[in-house]
């Protein structure tokens, strides 16, 4: 049980370094960096403010899921993570992927059918295929979530 909660801690302690991170990128960062592209780049200027709402979008999503994360190693510590409430959080972490892999996907759509280069769709492609499989992952994890909570239940009857 040490070994597990030295192990929790140190998730939560990369989740801080985490979030804090995410927070320098969506405030200071990506701001200045699509600042200094209208800049340096004037034909392109036009789209500061929409890459600058996708990407401070993405890094919500993260975001989102790194506050779920954070909730449901409470819960690990606490020994309720096979509970209902658990999966309130494992909800929170699929709709961020959703979210993010459908506007991804659309961004995809609209580089594809107008990219005179093959680099960024390509790119693009493989980002939403990742995506897509950690969203399929995740809900492979809620579904034996869901079977461990079960067996749990079932278990604290007959006991």
């Amino acid at each position: 049980m040490l070994a597990d909660k030295r192990v929790v801690l140190a998730l939560k302690a990369g989740l801080v370094a985490l979030f804090a991170v995410l927070v320098v990128l969506q405030v200071l960062s990506l701001p200045g960096q699509f600042r200094y592209m209208a800049e340096q780049e004037p034909d392109l200027a036009h789209l500061r403010w929409p890459l600058t709402a996708l990407a401070v979008f993405w890094v919500l999503c993260v975001q989102v899921v790194v506050i779920a994360t954070w909730r449901l190693l409470g819960r690990v510590q606490a020994d309720r993570i096979f509970d209902e409430a658990s999966f309130a959080w494992v909800d929170a972490i699929l709709g961020a992927i959703g979210a993010a892999w459908v506007v991804l996907a659309g961004v995809f759509l609209v580089v594809d059918f107008t990219a005179d280069d093959p680099g960024v769709p390509l790119l693009l492609f493989l980002l939403v295929v990742g995506v897509a499989v950690l969203g399929l992952l995740m809900l492979v994890m809620r579904a034996l979530l869901r079977q461990a909570t079960m067996l749990r239940s079932d278990m604290d009857e007959v006991i």
